[in-house]
Order: structure tokens, then sequence, then C-alpha cells
């Protein structure tokens, strides 16, 4: 049987789209001077690389094309680094495939 052409995770999400809710941020991080280590866990972790570290050492969150996997929640949620809900109806990721 042959095997199908293997194709990179970022080529694959690139077919998933992102209904931006202006102004309404399902997650918001928490002000701080000095980023956790669950926060900075996150530059690594999030599979759609929407946390980012700024230019004054702070990490911030751009939900836009967030896939909503929940992986942020799991590690920040409870040590209250971020606050995290789902998006308002008809609002965040929108999967072609699968």
């Amino acid at each position: 049987m042959p095997s199908e052409p293997s194709q990179r995770v970022e080529d694959k999400l690139f077919y998933n789209r992102y209904l931006v809710d202006s102004g309404r941020a399902h997650i918001k991080v928490r002000p701080h001077t000095t980023p956790s280590s669950r926060l900075l866990s996150m530059l690594k972790a999030c599979p759609a690389r929407c946390y980012e570290l700024n230019d004054k050492g702070h990490v911030e969150v751009t939900v836009d094309g967030c896939l909503e996997c929940g992986t942020c929640r799991v590690i920040c949620e409870e040590s209250g680094d971020i606050k995290w809900s789902y998006p308002r109806g008809g609002y965040g990721v929108l999967f072609k495939f699968g």
C-alpha cells in the first residue's frame, strides 16, 4: 500500500480559519511584571503559537488563530496566569478538515 505524502502541521493548520470577535478576546493574560514559569511554557506549548514575549519581557496572547485546544487552560488557568472562556457563538476557529 503506498504511503501518503507527509505534510507539516503548519501546512494543515493553514486551512483553518478564525473569525475574530473584535474587542472580546476569549483568552486574557493577567498583568505581570515577571512571567511565571507556567506562562513562559506557553511560548513553546501552544500549538498555534498564540503566545509571545514582547519587548518588555511580558507574555502576550494573540487569539487570532487560536485552535481552542485548551492547552493554555490546562497549564495556566489554575495558577491564575490567564482567564479563558469559549468564544461567543459563531466566532473562533473554523476547522476545514476534521
